[in-house]
């Protein structure tokens, strides 16, 4: 990696993994306390330490990166501490995301929940870094890939992907339509109505457009989504896509897979649609973007170094 290249999110988690990796300490899930450890050794936190992460004392954040007023160079990690264990874990690598990207722009980032689980593209620049440094330091895109090339994507390879990799299954899902080549949209409903919906690159390419019924959006009758009598079909039940979506032609196909929370109020559906042709071919990988460098190139081939 060239020391003249402007560092981003992929780049500074790729450059942790390689460390780990030469360590002997890339294995599943990553280990988040080892990371926060070696970072003041390393030149993303040389000079700095970094206090293990504490519970949360106030209610309007769901993590925060505070640097110590009276030592300007030890910084502080805080977690809610009633969050799910995975929640924690993804918490704690976007605030290290803060850390190693923005902190010489601020001394305090408050992230609420959706500034750390969603990353959707109405959150500050920082926050999305914060969260693709996450994804990409947790979720490693040549260890997903060998995991998941070649095999039929439903819920229980995704939910049984998201144990190992110790991350949430919104996040497991979150990273797939990243970075997938197929023609895939997650959508997530909260209470009822539509929180987010996030296509894949091969959607947006192809101009995927969900069908819009009311403001705030309500699951379209016909679906999964909108059946209450069915909380999971995590196999995908096969449906016309212009069910869901007004861009597709009448033959175009596709799987809805649905999840429900055991709260019963929220819900992903996960939409995986057929090649719709003519489709220009796309060169993606699992990684956020290609490099310039060599080292960079082989590290988005999803190769690291032997050693």
């Amino acid at each position: 990696m060239s020391d003249a290249a402007p560092l981003n999110s992929f780049k500074a988690a790729a450059k942790i993994l390689t460390w780990l990796d030469a360590m002997g300490s890339l294995t599943l899930p990553i280990d988040l306390e080892l990371v926060r450890q070696m970072l003041p050794d390393t030149p993303f936190g040389r000079g700095t330490s970094i206090k293990e992460p504490a519970n949360l004392t106030w209610n309007a954040s769901e993590g925060a990166l505070v640097r110590n007023p009276e030592n300007h160079a030890e910084w502080g990690i805080f977690v809610n501490p009633k969050a799910r264990a995975e929640r924690r874990r993804f918490t704690v690598a976007h605030e290290l995301g803060h850390f190693v990207l923005h902190r010489a722009t601020q001394a305090t980032f408050n992230c609420d929940k959706e500034s750390v689980y969603t990353g959707i593209d109405t959150l500050k620049a920082i926050e999305r870094e914060a969260d693709d440094f996450a994804s990409n330091l947790l979720m490693p895109g040549n260890m997903l890939r060998d995991r998941i090339d070649g095999k039929r994507i439903d819920i229980h390879l995704l939910g049984a992907l998201a144990k190992e990799f110790g991350v949430s299954l919104e996040a497991m899902c979150i990273r797939l339509v990243k970075y997938t080549e197929q023609r895939v949209v997650l959508v997530y409903w909260d209470n009822g109505f539509l929180k987010y919906q996030w296509p894949s690159g091969e959607a947006r390419r192809t101009r995927v457009r969900l069908r819009k019924t009311a403001d705030p959006q309500e699951p379209l009758l016909g679906t999964l989504a909108a059946d209450e009598e069915i909380a999971q079909e995590w196999d995908g039940v096969d449906m016309p896509a212009i069910a869901w979506c007004t861009s597709e032609a009448s033959d175009i196909r596709l799987r809805e897979l649905k999840h429900t929370y055991a709260d019963g109020n929220r819900v992903l559906s996960l939409l995986m649609l057929e090649s719709a042709p003519p489709r220009t071919y796309h060169a993606s990988g699992w990684e956020d973007e290609e490099t310039r460098d060599t080292f960079d190139r082989f590290i988005d081939n999803g190769q690291f170094p032997v050693r």
